[in-house]
């Protein structure tokens, strides 16, 4: 079946949300989203937004905080835009009714997180991305002009004449659509499925980065992945997030002996940025041959169950006390700064196809994102990519001269022979083995050639099942992570190599991007 809309999006977080608001004045809008519309990354994030409205704050602080934490590749005019656009979407969302945090006289309360010079992250108690993701579906649902069909994944966009024209789903039943629009905007979110161990929930596949490429978008800086330091780590329970906010409030990393570890590694100890404080946790176990673990139990006077409700009843759940245990922890996957290259207002390479939040690359993250940056960026970006949607195409060369150097471009192959294990849970093993926290020449080697083959066979098969797309969307992923990884000869930010253990900037301070040679329609 065929349908048409003005406007077509695909995903409901924030950056979709945002987008589709900016869009309902001018058209017909259509959101696709993978499975119920509060079920991706915006309604998980636990700790803030960080935003520029303290009286001892400012965008020129926070510019210069995510420059810092992004190791020398953040872009200045996206990091620009943030911080200073930020204010102005945040303030918004409080006139729609955003229930943040706030002191006894009515101001917003701010929290402190990691590799923050201030408190600048607004929360509402440890479940901020449901509530902002309440109050936007909640401005959507007023509009006729939106249209949310749920439980529709997307398994291709649809392109004529090197222009996008629209998507194709299956929905619940395993049946095909069509919708046709004159601008699709990507806001899918990220890819932390393609890894074992993530803190992303299940939708999170990287189906809208594999498809861009598919289609000959161009992608940049998927070497960069971050490893949130403090995910609950005890056996048989789930990898639950443990939010950057309990160590800006304080709380300190032990090791087995009870020993406050992090200043002999980092001289901003628990508030260095996370890909430092996850090397670090992983050195310490690797030194003492025992867990690592997250303590509160020194912060009597922190009200630690009504400021964390979702986090302490992770840990009640798993038979531990956060105001008073020792809390188990090791890092996950928890973001990936690059993703599909766009301009800042949301433009592709290819035309009629936008995207915003984080399955865009805009380099406002650059080698590491700094900690609640994420839900900031999707507002901010997502009603940028709206307001821009249907407008001229972009340049082809979106950021500064000498940023961003194309690398050379990936040629359509012959069919492969897949690999005899290649299914879900071996492309997800092999890609925490070989392309996690600590990356070895040797592991980087395999995994490239492990996963050529397997997307050789993959984009060549049938994508006539949602199964066969999931595992299309993983390996294609995978294969562009382990290029770019294999690539970059240097460590920074949420790459880093036994081999290559330093930064270099005379050769790698720039992004390197993939495009797939594409034949004519």
């Amino acid at each position: 079946m065929t349908s048409h809309s003005d406007f077509l999006v695909l995903g409901s977080g924030i950056a979709a949300l945002r987008a589709a608001l900016a869009l309902a004045g001018r058209g017909q809008v259509c959101i696709l989203t993978k499975g119920e519309p509060e079920q991706g990354s915006t309604g998980w994030a636990q700790g803030g937004i960080a935003v520029a409205m303290g009286d001892d704050d400012s965008p020129r602080l926070h510019f210069e905080d995510t420059l810092a934490a992004g190791d020398g590749l953040c872009e200045p005019n996206a990091v620009r835009a943030l911080v200073e656009e930020g204010p102005t979407y945040v303030s918004e969302l409080l006139d729609w009714g955003a229930r943040f945090d706030r002191h006894a006289d009515g101001r917003p309360a701010p929290t402190r997180e990691a590799a923050h010079s201030v408190r600048r992250v607004l929360h509402a108690e440890d479940a901020t991305g449901r509530e902002i993701s309440r109050v936007l579906h909640g401005q959507v649902a007023a509009l006729p002009a939106i249209t949310i069909i749920d439980h529709a994944i997307v398994t291709e966009l649809l392109c004529e004449g090197g222009r996008c024209v629209g998507a194709a789903f299956r929905d619940a039943n395993d049946e095909r659509h069509v919708v046709r629009a004159g601008s699709t905007l990507l806001a899918t979110g990220g890819a932390g499925q393609v890894f074992a161990q993530t803190t992303n929930p299940t939708v999170t596949t990287g189906d809208g980065m594999a498809m861009a490429f598919e289609v000959g978008a161009e992608v940049a800086d998927l070497e960069f992945v971050q490893f949130h330091p403090t995910v609950l780590d005890v056996p048989g329970r789930p990898r639950f997030l443990l939010s950057e906010a309990l160590r800006g409030e304080g709380a300190r990393l032990l090791n087995a002996a009870g020993e406050a570890f992090m200043a002999g590694y980092e001289a901003a100890a628990e508030l260095a940025p996370r890909d430092r404080v996850a090397r670090a946790i992983v050195r310490e176990r690797q030194r003492t041959g025992a867990p690592v673990y997250l303590s509160l139990a020194h912060l009597p006077d922190l009200d630690v169950h009504g400021r964390f409700p979702q986090i302490s009843e992770a840990c009640r759940e798993a038979g531990l006390d956060l105001a008073r245990d020792p809390v188990p922890v090791s890092p996950a996957v928890h973001y990936v700064m690059g993703g599909v290259v766009t301009d800042l207002d949301g433009r592709t390479s290819v035309p009629g196809l936008y995207a915003a939040g984080e399955v865009a690359c805009t380099g406002v993250h650059g080698a590491n994102r700094l900690a609640s940056n994420s839900l900031l960026e999707g507002l901010v970006f997502g009603a940028r990519a709206g307001a821009m949607m249907g407008e001229a195409p972009r340049s082809r060369s979106p950021w500064g001269p000498g940023r961003l150097v194309a690398c050379d471009p990936v040629v359509p192959g012959p069919p492969m022979t897949a690999p005899a294990d290649l299914d879900v849970p071996t492309v997800r093993a092999r890609a925490w083995r070989d392309l996690g926290l600590v990356r070895t020449p040797e592991g980087l080697h395999e995994a490239d050639a492990w996963f050529s083959r397997a997307r050789a066979a993959c984009v060549h098969g049938p994508v006539d099942t949602l199964a066969a797309a999931q595992l299309r969307s993983l390996v294609t992923v995978a294969y562009l992570m382990s290029r770019a990884a294999l690539r970059r000869e240097e460590s920074r930010g949420g790459h880093y190599r036994t081999d290559f253990p330093e930064r270099h900037d005379e050769t790698w301070g720039h992004h390197c991007s993939d495009v797939l040679q594409r034949t004519a329609d």
